[in-house]
């Protein structure tokens, strides 16, 4: 490396780092600030609150890294610019895809360690931040999955509601269906509703109708009301919905893998997951680049001029990346397309900044 990448290099890493200790701390107070009310009513021990805010910063910081990125390399490319540093090393010669190279130096440490962060400490901080959130923040109500929940409990049974109050275990149009070698129905019950009854421990169901197949013959019996017991859990009905985001790659594979054998109905969104965090790399060249091709041409508005486009394409690369994340949690959507159509379309972005910098 010459003195020219150890300069630009050392000023990327600075500034993205200056950036990060900047700002985190800023949207602990303001989050803290929110929530001390709730926090203090609840009694949360200190040892908590504090892991909680740890847990907070790696959680938000994973979460607005784009901007953070984005507006650190447009920062200290604008003042390289309007220094005119950027036209003298183009006048000695040096190309401007030499010039770019300490960036993708820079990007590429960033890229792994962004990699490696999502991958494995992420998802110890997200479990951690959601913990806490649901036990003092929200009174122990969990966000969980309540619409079309369809569950292999083993290679013989499966389990199915239309919609669960996780607040009064309650579920609608339930059925629960059994099958013998050969994939032929064993029987299969049915109930208009569910409901779990904590002191009995066991389930009620109303409308019952169980039907029993005995070869060419069907069996059925009704009751108006039924109290029994299933091998199921209640949270077989209720699947929380950030559990994806709270497991390693290691557990994430093996959980997608057992999730797509029980055919769960929102296995895009922990497939989403994964994918995402693939995608992380390629969005850090993508980002670097559109700042680099944004801030290397020295213009009258300055750096103010600068940041504000660079805040602009930031919150639209999260804008993209939620639209695109909601159309495969519930329209269907194929996950490798929410995750490859917004960095394909701002990669085509980087690319026509980069050229018309060239230029």
């Amino acid at each position: 490396m010459t003195i020219l990448d150890r300069y630009i290099l050392k000023r990327y890493l600075l500034t993205f780092i200056v950036m990060l200790v900047l700002f985190i701390p800023i949207g602990i107070m303001a989050h803290l600030a929110e929530q001390i009310g709730k926090i203090q009513d609840n009694e949360a021990p200190l040892n908590e609150v504090l892991a909680y805010l740890g847990h907070f910063s790696i959680y938000i910081g994973n979460f607005l890294f784009p901007i953070f990125l984005f507006l650190s390399v447009i920062f200290f490319t604008s003042k390289l610019a309007s220094n005119t540093e950027i036209v003298a090393m183009l006048s000695s010669g040096i190309s401007f895809n030499r010039f770019l190279r300490p960036y993708m130096i820079g990007a590429s440490i960033i890229a792994v360690f962004m990699l490696l962060m999502g991958m494995f400490v992420v998802p110890s901080a997200s479990a951690g931040f959601n913990e806490f959130k649901f036990k003092y923040l929200k009174k122990g109500k969990e966000e969980r999955i309540t619409t079309n929940i369809f569950n292999q409990l083993n290679e013989k049974d499966f389990i199915y509601v239309s919609s669960f109050d996780p607040r009064r275990k309650v579920g609608s149009n339930f059925t629960f269906e059994r099958f013998k070698e050969g994939n032929i129905l064993d029987f299969k019950i049915s109930a208009s509703s569910i409901r779990w009854i904590d002191k009995d421990s066991l389930y009620r169901l109303t409308s019952y109708r169980k039907r029993k197949i005995l070869g060419d013959t069907a069996i059925v019996d009704t009751k108006r009301r039924l109290d029994t017991l299933f091998a199921f859990k209640i949270d077989d009905l209720t699947p929380v919905s950030y559990i994806a985001e709270t497991k390693n790659l290691l557990e994430l594979n093996k959980f997608i893998d057992d999730q797509r054998s029980k055919g769960a109905s929102n296995i895009n969104s922990y497939i989403l997951v994964k994918y995402k965090r693939w995608a992380l790399p390629i969005s850090v060249f993508i980002l670097t680049i559109i700042a680099v091709g944004v801030a290397s041409i020295k213009r009258r508005g300055g750096m103010g001029l600068n940041l504000a486009f660079g805040i602009v394409v930031a919150f639209v690369f999260i804008f993209f990346d939620r639209i695109f994340s909601t159309l495969a949690e519930q329209a269907g959507l194929e996950p490798l397309t929410a995750v490859i159509v917004p960095n394909l379309f701002f990669g085509i972005l980087a690319f026509y900044l980069l050229q018309k910098a060239k230029r």
